[in-house]
């Protein structure tokens, strides 16, 4: 499907939601949120997979009856023989979003998307993955202003979407050790889904107290939510033509239609803030390395 001018995108659920509250979450995506691709699917940790797949149908079911591009994102780290069948069973799907190389095999020769966990940093690597049958690619979240553009007219040269996530706690890094279990007492192998305590992750503090990192079973994201909304329109101007939003237990619909109107050009940065603001998401926003300055940073727009 040829991609919306100015798209929103919802990228998939990166914690460990009970099923009802997942399906959930979902239906009403399909039936207010105004995003035109939903990204679905477990990338963080397999044994939580099969806790959703009694309602994966209807999920999907619901979200294509509302006209949502349905794309099944793969796993950002593969290293079991259950983490294999999770990518190869993905793999299956029509269209799915690559999140590590082990499912380039899956999906060689056909289009496909490349999610922001794999390291798209210049055009040669842009180049290779299209012509492997990429169509569209989400570029890392640490990529500043400079090398966004550079990518941008790369991808528009070669016939590639570039996609950017503006909204949402940063993924930073993953690890072969679950943080969640750890902090628990527990081990990987018998966690129990300790995760599903932290709808938002949990957050990790310094020896002074102050909230620092946020960890997500083997994962680590910021603390800070990113905010993208006054470099929106410096974005378009580069290329960027899908705009991801990573899913949070905060008013997700609200958030959409917020950088909706923003992209329209309907409210300017400092509304779309302050309606940001007015969700009480409970963690600072940030911008710093779009900006070329350390991730958590909040800096003034390039473009006014």
């Amino acid at each position: 499907m040829k991609p919306l001018a100015n798209e929103v995108t919802l990228g998939p659920v990166l914690f460990n939601w009970t099923p009802e509250r997942w399906r959930d979450f979902y239906f009403r995506i399909a039936d207010e949120a105004p995003v035109g691709t939903v990204y679905l699917g477990e990338v963080i940790c397999s044994k939580r997979a099969p806790l959703f797949e009694p309602q994966l149908e209807s999920v999907v079911t619901r979200l294509s009856a509302a006209g949502k591009t349905v794309v099944f994102s793969t796993l950002t780290e593969v290293m079991s023989t259950l983490d294999r069948k999770l990518v190869a069973s993905v793999g299956a799907a029509e269209l799915i979003e690559v999140n590590d190389a082990s499912a380039f095999a899956s999906v060689r020769g056909r289009p496909h998307h490349i999610g922001p966990f794999v390291n798209v940093y210049n055009e040669r690597t842009l180049a290779v993955l299209a012509r492997n049958g990429a169509c569209n690619v989400c570029l890392p979240v640490e990529m500043p202003a400079a090398a966004i553009r550079v990518l941008c007219a790369e991808a528009k040269k070669i016939g590639v979407t570039a996609e950017i996530q503006v909204f949402g706690r940063l993924p930073l890094a993953l690890s072969a050790r679950c943080y969640h279990a750890r902090a628990h007492g527990r081990t990987k192998d018998s966690c129990q889904f300790v995760c599903d305590q932290d709808p938002d992750g949990m957050t990790l503090r310094t020896l002074e107290d102050k909230p620092f990192l946020t960890v997500n079973g083997i994962q680590t994201l910021s603390h800070d939510y990113l905010n993208l909304t006054g470099e929106l329109p410096a974005l378009q101007t580069m290329g960027v033509s899908r705009f991801r939003l990573s899913p949070h237990s905060c008013d997700m619909v609200a958030v959409a239609e917020i950088f909706c109107a923003a992209l329209d050009r309907l409210i300017d940065a400092e509304e779309a803030n302050a309606r940001l603001e007015a969700l009480q998401i409970g963690a600072p926003f940030s911008n710093g390395f779009f900006h070329g300055k350390p991730g958590y940073r909040w800096e003034r727009p390039l473009i006014q």
